[in-house]
């Protein structure tokens, strides 16, 4: 059993001890669909809890390796002295215990780019004077001569979204799956999603000016712990919507490998996904696009693996990366060129 510790310096004024939503975004990110507080947070000083509290909650807990990052912009002496320290009389006292100590955040190309926003934000930069600046930076960086012009919006999208331009070689498209989606949106169908958080990031006002909707059952109250059949919350959510909902036009799965493997075995032949009396109860005239880029390193790469494999509509990327950014970007992308052809 492993946990995380992200430690923070702390600050006398309390709302500058705020590290706890970078804590649960990191747990999202690597750790889908689990309900354990695998990842903890810790202050140095002037916050609660002290990095040695936390350290010893974990023990408590039947942990057996700690992995601790300094939530620091350089190696200054709190990385390279006084958290160390704290670690070592950690190991002492907790001898059975691995502690692993990561860098800290450092340089990083990403970070870069957060600066950059931040100063042309300070600079008075309306936000789409903001992204269009970003996406032109994209442009300079990367050569995109080889893309196809309707595939172009979206990995621009998603290479915005996550700063990440490894995006660009591993995207992949099925021959339908613009053409599905735009479709879908102009139809008013709806957007199934696994998690809340890919449903809070789609641009629902323009999604609303077709007469979709963005639903995710991953919080009905019938779904709130998992199944005696094993399920995850987001593979039973993604079940019950397709059976019940007629509507559904996109399915945008972000974090739950699971969920992208029910969706390919429900959309599996010789049944088509989008013919009436499916395998899967999906009772609809019209294809359904199935974007699939969970993230992580457990199944995640072999269910998008399989759904590029697939004869349905479908966008996803072979690689570890994905998540939430990717799968809301994709999805964003499809309404605004929606919104433009409109």
């Amino acid at each position: 059993m492993e946990n995380i510790i992200l430690i923070g310096h702390g600050s006398p004024k309390k709302d500058a001890n705020n590290i706890e939503l970078a804590g649960r975004l990191l747990h999202t990110a690597i750790h889908p669909n689990c309900t354990n507080n695998c990842v903890k947070v810790a202050y140095l000083q002037f916050a609660e809890p002290e990095i040695a509290d936390a350290i010893k909650e974990c023990v408590h807990g039947g942990v057996k390796r700690i992995i601790i990052h300094p939530y620091f912009l350089s190696s200054g002496m709190h990385v390279t002295k006084d958290i160390p320290e704290i670690i070592k009389e950690a190991e002492e006292m907790y001898p059975d215990t691995e502690f692993i100590y990561t860098e800290p955040l450092g340089i990083h190309e990403k970070l870069v780019h957060v600066v950059m926003e931040r100063i042309y934000a300070a600079n008075g930069l309306p936000p789409q004077d903001i992204e269009k600046r970003s996406f032109e930076i994209i442009s300079e960086e990367l050569d995109f001569s080889d893309i196809p012009p309707e595939q172009l919006p979206i990995i621009k999208r998603v290479i915005h979204s996550t700063a990440d331009f490894e995006f660009k070689n591993t995207l992949m498209f099925h021959p339908d799956a613009i053409k599905t989606g735009m479709d879908a949106i102009k139809s008013g169908r709806d957007i199934l999603t696994d998690i809340e958080m890919v449903k809070t990031g789609i641009n629902k006002k323009l999604l609303e000016k077709w007469g979709g909707k963005v639903i995710c059952n991953i919080q009905n109250t019938e779904h709130r712990t998992q199944s005696t059949d094993n399920k995850t919350r987001a593979e039973m959510g993604i079940e019950k919507a397709l059976k019940e909902n007629s509507n559904i036009g996109i399915i945008a799965i972000g974090n739950a490998p699971t969920a992208l493997l029910k969706v390919i075995e429900i959309f599996t032949p010789p049944t088509p996904p989008f013919s009436k009396g499916g395998t899967g109860g999906v009772f609809t005239d019209s294809p359904i696009l199935v974007v699939g880029v969970p993230v992580g390193f457990v199944k995640a790469l072999e269910s998008k693996a399989l759904l590029a494999a697939q004869k349905f509509p479908f966008i996803t990327n072979l690689s570890r990366k994905g998540g939430t950014p990717v799968a809301v970007a994709i999805v964003n992308a499809l309404l605004k060129m929606s919104e433009e052809e409109k």
